[in-house]
């Protein structure tokens, strides 16, 4: 008879447990989401410098990408130099916004390691960045170098790229003014079962 009551406390403490544990993987599953819905192109940011450890956790959530066959083909260069920031600014027609942030994270593509992939790889990664941004309480928005010559000359020659590492994007970070609000992107007309 204690057996039995020591089994039904025992099993009632696992259900308990397992409840638990389920409560608590729905709600980190809607954080994720929130995340992703809540993201938005943020070009406005105050003067408060991020600290490097955020921004160290920013390219630590871009390295957490997927990649072709793991060869993980990307290079993060964390500019915090004023006169850096200034020139490309001044070079790259739509990442004008480096001119008023203490901070960028340029994520550019390895061509020996993936010759064919890491346009795709390195977009993943990217979009990581904007992610962890957006829940860590940043701001941040994705600017093209790539395809675009003219603009990738400016990156490569602001950071002495050697030849075979090619900027795909300059994020700008910082701590949002708040201005910018996300947008519901959502479209059912764009979402196929089974089909065109």
């Amino acid at each position: 008879m204690k057996w039995t009551y020591s089994f039904i406390a025992l099993f009632s403490v696992l259900v308990a447990c397992n409840n638990h544990t389920e409560s608590k993987d729905s709600q980190e599953e809607n954080q994720t989401l929130e995340t992703i819905f809540n993201r938005k192109s943020v070009r406005k940011y105050t003067q408060q410098p991020v600290e490097k450890e955020k921004l160290e956790t920013l390219v630590r959530a871009g390295m957490a990408a997927p990649s072709s066959r793991d060869r993980r083909p990307w290079e993060f260069i964390i500019v915090t130099d004023r006169d850096i920031l200034d020139t490309m600014g001044d070079g790259l027609p739509l990442a004008r916004m480096l001119k008023d942030t203490q901070q960028a994270i340029i994520v550019c593509g390895d061509t020996v390691k993936s010759g064919n992939a890491w346009q795709l790889d390195c977009s993943a990664a990217a979009q990581n960045v904007l992610l962890a941004a957006e829940s860590l309480g940043l701001g941040a928005v994705w600017t093209a170098a790539y395809p675009y010559p003219e603009r990738m000359n400016v990156v490569r020659d602001a950071l002495h790229l050697p030849e075979h590492i090619v900027p795909l994007t300059v994020i700008p970070v910082g701590y949002p003014t708040g201005i910018e609000k996300s947008k519901d992107k959502f479209n059912k007309k764009q979402m196929h079962y089974n089909g065109w």
